[in-house]
């Protein structure tokens, strides 16, 4: 087979790449490839020291005074207002709080609120199945008529219908990666009186983002991938700030009230970001997810994307080089501005093939049915990290290593 790529030419890209220190950052252990920051980014190097800090110093030498002292009660606030900016929102526009769903589920109700005559969540029932079930349980709390319509892309706009109250999307899709057009939905959405809510999992971090500018309404999004926070570190939202106080969110928690030390027998909410609060929220999490915003307040959006299309397409195509006569089937879209920061694939043995390849040292992940995932994170991804998975991968496919019995069974977590 003739080589279109090679080794050399990665190593190239790797010398030449401004991102490349960002790597140092983080911690990750020698010789492991990592292609799974789409589901648990990599754990920045500050996030030890700075945990220490808090459970040392702010928990055990200042105890309660830390709530005062060390700021953690507008902890959520003042990461919300760092974090707004990698997003194109306002800094009293988000808040960091709670889990994805919940924050969803809070959100969603207050769009039902605002457009009552609309009776319709327009949602893909491709999306990831939280999204979907939240969507499902407040409908079914509300009693109220309303509807969860399922609709994949290729024929969204056209049933974005004046019977819509809000459409709520997946920025990019969890298993593809294909990426949406968030200016021309909200446009089509707001023409017909329906409001937008986005979605941001797999595109914080990840992907430029301008809430404002494409005039969206709302959005959500995790803190554990791109973001760089920990496992199940805390989420956030983001209301449009036209939207503050025109609806209340049903989880009316303490926090969320206009004085929460006045210690009220009502619920009396807040009129601004504070009223999507629930209840008191976890400090350690939030703590360390404030290392990951670091970073990412230190990069350039732009050069990362840049640097993740690059990243997408070199796999692309040393996939095509290196692994064709395989069976793999991209799953992706192959013109990467239509995607995020990952690139799937279809195999029908996909999660053992996955497994196998964790055992050589490359970290991918599994998505019923078939899809092989492969996250890009381009601050401690490189090119040469490509290159030596797909050899690894093809040296996995023609051994058929695969077929062993220990990559045959299925953990609970895939």
């Amino acid at each position: 087979m003739t080589n279109i790529l090679d080794r050399g030419t990665f190593e190239t890209l790797d010398h030449n790449d401004e991102l490349a220190p960002f790597r140092e950052k983080f911690y990750l252990p020698e010789g492991l490839i990592y292609m799974d920051g789409n589901s648990l980014g990599a754990m920045p190097r500050a996030a030890v020291e700075r945990s220490a800090d808090v459970v040392k110093r702010e928990w055990g030498e200042d105890l309660i005074t830390s709530w005062n002292k060390n700021g953690w009660f507008h902890l959520s606030k003042k990461l919300g207002a760092r974090l707004a900016p990698l997003m194109g929102a306002e800094e009293d526009e988000v808040m960091v709080c709670d889990a994805t769903g919940i924050n969803l589920f809070k959100l969603l109700s207050v769009a039902l609120q605002l457009r009552p005559e609309h009776k319709v969540i327009l949602m893909e029932g491709s999306n990831f199945p939280t999204d979907n079930y939240m969507a499902q349980g407040l409908v079914q709390q509300l009693g109220q008529g309303h509807e969860v319509r399922f609709i994949e892309q290729d024929n969204l706009i056209e049933n974005i219908t004046d019977e819509v109250a809000v459409v709520c999307l997946t920025h990019v899709h969890y298993k593809t990666g294909r990426m949406h057009d968030m200016a021309a939905i909200t446009e089509k959405a707001h023409a017909v009186g329906a409001l937008a809510l986005w979605d941001l999992c797999h595109s914080a971090g990840a992907v430029p983002v301008d809430l404002n500018q494409c005039e969206a309404d709302f959005a959500v999004g995790c803190g554990y991938k791109y973001l760089n926070g920990g496992p199940g570190a805390p989420a956030f939202l983001y209301m449009a700030k036209r939207h503050h106080g025109k609806a209340q969110q049903p989880l009316s928690g303490w926090w969320s009230h206009a004085a929460p030390f006045a210690f009220e027998q009502d619920y009396r909410p807040s009129e601004n970001i504070w009223q999507m609060m629930t209840g008191t929220q976890p400090i350690l999490s939030l703590s360390t997810l404030e290392c990951g915003i670091e970073i990412m307040e230190q990069a350039d959006m732009e050069k990362v994307r840049e640097k993740s299309v690059r990243l997408g397409d070199l796999f692309i195509e040393l996939m095509e080089q290196e692994c064709s006569d395989y069976g793999f089937k991209l799953a992706s879209p192959k013109n990467g501005t239509q995607r995020g920061s990952q690139v799937s694939f279809h195999h029908p043995e996909g999660y053992a093939i996955i497994q196998a390849l964790i055992a050589e040292g490359v970290v991918g992940d599994f998505r019923a049915p078939d899809i092989m995932r492969f996250g890009l994170t381009p601050l401690y991804l490189g090119y040469a990290d490509i290159w030596d998975a797909v050899a690894r991968l093809s040296k996995i496919m023609a051994g058929k290593v695969w077929q062993k019995a220990e990559y045959q069974n299925r953990s609970a977590v895939t």
